[in-house]
């Protein structure tokens, strides 16, 4: 017997249930890379993730005779909606076994969900944030995930929602770039003319101090330079030092970039080593012996995942994107990285689109959010 659950995310128990699913569903997948259970249990809780201070989730579980075989989390993103002038729901974490029926009854939740609350579409994949990657994959299923910046499903998955009558809203597409690029000579031309004028410089670091202290000005440039990205929504203070916070404890500060205009970032490039291998070993847990070897995989990977990179719309035709671009062929070139992921670059910006295919890029994954009117 099918029932749906709503989860008290107030029970650890409750939330263990939630938060475990995909750990059984996708065990020893070879292109799966499990969260670490502190990041997934931040999702649920209310208290401290910088979400719930405006807006508002709910998540529900499918059982049957006892067994959770699916889960999904429904969200109000109130800033999203005000910036837009929309009223859109989103749905987020959904996982379930190939089983049309407990999908339909996680979905019928959620539409009433959203109902409820005056919205009246239901997008998703969509998460709490910009680090939580967007979209269902619909192509590369072969291809495992660069960390836990993007989602990997099934390919039974977009037949799921499919069949409930969800349409394409936009596609995220990652392109592959192998370490031996390099960029027409008239890209460095345009970088050295731009740097000569002393217009933009580039903002290297060293250290993760030299990195923090500079996190209040790329807080500031993110909610100026993605203004008319799909995904857009300015991010509260407390949204940019979450997210900045996170990213601190992974980066390697010489693999972050920032451009500046006048000692303001304009512009930035966020790179990261690769530890997809070391968190599917550590499968969830970290304690010392995960730690040490994740902190070992980040200086080995081959691998580096390009994310946010970014310049202010007034500055990319005016050399801008062309520092850009030399800054990353600069990073995976000079750390000697054999494989870079740029990744999840929605179809809505044409024109860094273009420019990546121009480069080499070739996409290589595809993560497809969707939409349906309630």
């Amino acid at each position: 017997m099918l029932k749906i659950e709503k989860i008290d995310t107030s029970s650890r128990s409750e939330v263990n249930d939630f938060v475990r699913l995909p750990y059984r569903l996708y065990q020893n997948h070879a292109q799966w890379v499990p969260p670490l259970f502190i990041d997934a249990n931040m999702q649920l809780n209310r208290q401290k993730h910088p979400f719930y201070e405006h807006s508002d989730a709910d998540f529900w579980v499918a059982r049957r005779d006892g067994k959770v075989i699916g889960r999904i989390g429904v969200l109000e993103n109130r800033r999203f909606n005000d910036y837009h002038h929309t009223k859109e729901a989103t749905f987020y974490l959904f996982e379930c076994e190939d089983d049309s029926e407990a999908a339909s009854a996680l979905f019928d939740r959620a539409f009433e969900w959203a109902h409820q609350r005056g919205l009246d579409t239901l997008i998703g994949p969509k998460g709490f944030g910009v680090v939580d990657g967007y979209g269902m994959v619909v192509e590369g299923f072969e291809h495992r995930q660069i960390m836990t910046m993007m989602n990997y499903n099934y390919p039974y998955y977009p037949k799921l929602v499919e069949a409930l009558g969800f349409e394409k809203e936009v596609d995220f597409v990652s392109c592959y770039l192998p370490g031996d690029f390099h960029l027409p000579d008239r890209i460095h031309q345009i970088a050295d003319r731009v740097q000569q004028r002393g217009t933009l410089r580039v903002q290297r670091f060293q250290t993760k101090k030299d990195l923090k202290n500079w996190s209040d000005k790329i807080g500031k440039a993110y909610n100026s330079a993605f203004v008319h990205n799909w995904e857009y929504y300015p991010l509260t203070e407390r949204e940019i030092k979450f997210l900045l916070d996170n990213l601190l404890t992974i980066a390697d500060p010489k693999l972050i970039k920032v451009i500046t205009h006048n000692d303001d970032a304009v512009g930035f490039l966020f790179g990261f080593p690769d530890a997809s291998a070391a968190l599917q070993r550590a499968k969830g847990h970290l304690n010392p012996v995960s730690l040490v070897d994740l902190l070992i995989d980040l200086k080995r990977t081959k691998w580096i995942a390009l994310n946010g990179a970014g310049i202010l719309p007034e500055f990319q035709g005016r050399g801008g994107n062309a520092l850009l671009y030399t800054e990353m062929e600069k990073t995976v070139r000079d750390y000697h990285f054999d494989h870079a992921d740029l990744t999840q670059v929605a179809e809505t910006a044409v024109e860094m689109r273009a420019d990546l295919i121009k480069l080499g890029g070739k996409m290589y994954k595809n993560h497809r959010v969707y939409r349906k009117k309630i």
